[in-house]
């Protein structure tokens, strides 16, 4: 199922930039960029997905961090209403709950700390962080908007250096 997808997004890729006539090599960038706005894969897949294309370091590390950053905007100024309207609805209201569960299994990892904590929370490139959850419990806990993105910003930046060179570093002594 995973190959599945994974192919049908770079197929995505590929038709979407061929329209335009720009080639395949930014059709992996577009790539690289659309699994970096994913939930729970984000920039911590798409960097050593972007190594395995044998993309250069430097703009796949920037596509990579533009894609985690599209959707956290969107996600801190309208996640809690749109998990409102949610409840209202029966066949939805199990996603709303579960978002709400996320957020309180990882809460107190982030009040903490504050501002630092999501920063950290955002950072650490481990499964169930990232820039997604990260600015759900943000928005879920009524940090200012302001602070939020900075933090998150900086975690996306540290996690994505962090996977860099991981995937461009380690993996490329080994491969």
């Amino acid at each position: 199922m995973i190959e599945s997808i994974k192919n049908t997004v770079h197929s995505f890729a590929i038709w979407a930039v061929g329209l335009v006539g720009l080639g395949e090599a930014f059709a992996n960038y577009v790539y690289v960029l659309i699994i970096s706005m994913l939930p729970i894969i984000e920039l911590r897949g798409a960097i050593p997905v972007a190594f395995a294309l044998k993309l250069p370091p430097v703009p796949s590390f920037l596509v990579a961090i533009i894609g985690n950053l599209l959707p956290i905007p969107f996600i801190l100024l309208l996640i809690t209403k749109v998990c409102q309207w949610m409840k209202t609805k029966n066949g939805l209201k199990k996603i709303p709950l579960y978002l709400e569960e996320k957020v309180e299994k990882n809460k107190e990892k982030v009040t903490k700390y504050g501002k630092l904590g999501l920063y950290i929370f955002v950072a650490i490139p481990l499964p169930g962080t990232g820039a997604w959850t990260g600015a759900l419990i943000a928005s879920f806990l009524n940090f200012k908007f302001k602070d939020s993105m900075i933090a998150i910003i900086a975690g996306v930046l540290t996690a994505g250096l962090i996977m860099a060179v991981f995937s461009y570093g380690l993996l490329g002594l080994i491969f």
